[in-house]
């Protein structure tokens, strides 16, 4: 060999080995790398990748009427879930998914990435109950479907279509806010949680304990079997104090009209039958609530979501009548033989306040001025009174301050006073406003569950009862975890003379001759009640002389009975549905009829 080609090949083997040489040396490099430094984390990975965690959702503690009755019950579902740290390419799976369960390819890719951003769970849930097409389908394509698995959960079932809706409430699925908060410790990404009525004043108690099993799986994801399993625990059982067949009632009395009743125990301040109408679909929430029904809910013009008995806000109109008469015999400016001159007018300043009656009612004292419900009588007590002492009893009997039930958020309605309109307005307080005041207008608001306290009360000697709605709530075991006690709110302290006063003019009301509740009356027992006509806003007239519908008086009735010793205390509220003898007072006997049914009076009277 030449000695120039030589010189060629050493150069050339030496260059070889050199490149050989830092090879291996990257290579060592590397394996070192791998081994030494990040051994620890792939150890760990690797045994990710091998045994999974998957949790057991709990099932959800079920929700009785007072008597058992079950009004929620739970049923199995099947959800599809994606295990994060298994999908390998999120765009070609939301392809697929999309493809398979018809749902939009963007919405499940933001899903998806979203959750792996923020690292808030292992897996989430893309599509609940599915079908068992889809079931079908997505067994078919599993293997082909790497981070996808169909669990089992389970799903609320509402027994009556919309009974008490307003009362339980519905479940929705937890948001990353929520997640976030620390509020909600032992939920995660997908699960459904009480978003209101009893579903989340109690979801603490309803929601259980969550379990998990311990899974073998391959590279792949694919399950081999199962190496540790911790059954899930559910949740506690509530008992409400709802009587479903009053509830039954109540809703059905309200059917097409737009309004609230409530039902109440005037001894201890149960509530028995909670209405709001229109109602919703709660079931429709249960099985993913469509944008469009969403859409129609939030935009209709009565506006079905609001509960109406804590939310309802309104004049109570001659109900307020009540609280009038009995501040004006304790304050002493009356007795129960004033009287005053009714001719149907009473002028004021520049201004004359009519009442009901065009014709008057002539010499009036305070029982035939509830009875018949004189606005002239109570003008004159509530000159005498003053918007402050007024204001004092309104909130003796707790009005412009919420119950206490512990439902959702409750308003306080609105009791005025001189002080009230000084920081509201930078104004004084006139004296023909307190004309207004004292017949249930002008700025006065209650809501539905104030006015049954009202009528409660008087029902029950002068007590002003907490409201609840939980009569107990049980754990798996048996064990009663929580049982309804008797809470006092407040007590009028008046005298016990001046109540039965009241409380015979009541009765009257009811059942004496130019009452304005006659149609209240049920056979056997005694009713004492109020009815009530609230004015929305001056009335404009439509062609034939009839009023128009949004602008129609705000039907009102209270009511207690028996009489005596009551059993029973209702609020009935019709919006725009005119007077309240007419309207609210026949659906009160609904009530009532249904309720002595089921619990007849100690004692019967001829009404």
């Amino acid at each position: 060999m030449p000695p120039e080609v030589y010189d060629n090949v050493r150069r050339a083997l030496f260059v070889i080995a050199l490149v050989v040489a830092l090879l291996f040396s990257f290579l060592v490099l590397r394996l070192w790398y791998l081994q030494l430094v990040r051994g620890h984390e792939f150890i760990q990975k690797s045994e990710s990748n091998r045994v999974r965690l998957r949790d057991l959702s709990p099932w959800r503690g079920m929700i009785y009427d007072r008597s058992g009755v079950v009004l929620v019950n739970n049923r199995p579902s099947y959800d599809a879930m994606v295990i994060l740290e298994d999908v390998p390419d999120p765009k070609e799976l939301a392809k697929d998914l999309g493809h398979i369960l018809k749902m939009n390819y963007l919405d499940i890719l933001t899903k998806i990435m979203t959750a792996q951003a923020d690292n808030l769970a292992r897996s989430i849930k893309i599509k609940g109950d599915l079908t068992w097409e889809e079931v079908a389908l997505l067994e078919t394509y599993r293997y082909e479907l790497s981070g996808v698995v169909i669990q089992m959960q389970p799903k609320r079932e509402y027994r009556s279509d919309s009974l008490a809706c307003h009362v339980i409430g519905y479940l929705g699925e937890i948001t990353e806010g929520q997640l976030k908060s620390g509020r909600f410790p032992r939920n995660k990404m997908g699960d459904e949680v009480g978003k209101c009525g009893i579903e989340l004043a109690c979801n603490d108690y309803l929601t259980g304990q969550r379990g998990a099993r311990q899974i073998e799986v391959d590279a792949h994801g694919r399950e081999l079997r199962l190496m540790q399993y911790t059954p899930s625990s559910p949740g506690a059982s509530v008992y409400l104090t709802i009587e479903s067949r009053l509830q039954q009632t109540a809703e059905a009395a309200l059917e097409d009209k737009v309004g609230a009743i409530v039902a109440m125990d005037p001894q201890s301040g149960k509530i028995l039958a909670l209405a709001s109408s229109p109602k919703f679909d709660q079931n429709a929430f249960s099985k993913g609530i469509s944008p469009e029904y969403w859409k129609e809910l939030l935009n209709h013009k009565d506006h079905p979501l609001e509960n109406r008995v804590l939310k309802g806000q309104y004049p109570p109109g001659s109900t307020f009548k009540i609280i009038m008469a009995l501040a004006g015999l304790e304050e002493q400016v009356i007795t129960e033989k004033s009287r005053f001159y009714c001719n149907g007018a009473m002028p004021f300043g520049n201004h004359v306040f009519h009442c009901h009656r065009r014709g008057g009612h002539g010499g009036v004292e305070v029982h035939r001025g509830l009875v018949q419900s004189c606005d002239i009588y109570f003008y004159n007590v509530g000159r005498k009174l003053g918007v402050d002492r007024i204001a004092k009893w309104s909130r003796k009997f707790g009005l412009g301050s919420p119950s206490g039930l512990n439902l959702d958020s409750e308003k306080p309605g609105l009791v005025p006073s001189s002080a009230w309109k000084k920081q509201r307005f930078n104004q004084p307080w006139h004296e023909g406003e307190t004309l207004s005041v004292a017949i249930g207008q002008g700025y006065n608001t209650a809501t539905p569950i104030q006015m049954v306290r009202v009528a409660a009360a008087m029902g029950n000697g002068g007590i002003i009862y907490v409201p609840q709605l939980v009569e107990r709530i049980c754990n798996p075991d048996g064990e009663v975890a929580y049982e309804c006690q008797p809470q006092i709110a407040s007590r009028l302290n008046a005298s016990p003379k001046n109540l039965e006063i009241v409380r015979r003019a009541c009765r009257g009301v009811v059942h004496e001759p130019g009452g304005t509740g006659h149609a209240a009356q049920i056979s056997g027992v005694e009713v004492g009640g109020k009815t009530g006509t609230s004015q929305v806003v001056s009335l404009g007239k439509e062609k034939g002389g009839k009023h128009k519908g949004k602008t129609g008086d705000h039907a009102w009735f209270v009511c207690f009975a028996p009489a005596q010793d009551s059993q029973i205390a209702i609020a009935v509220i019709i919006e725009h549905g005119g007077h309240g003898g007419a309207a609210a007072a026949p659906m009160a006997r609904e009530v009532l009829q249904t309720y002595f049914q089921e619990h007849p009076p100690a004692k019967t009277t001829d009404g």
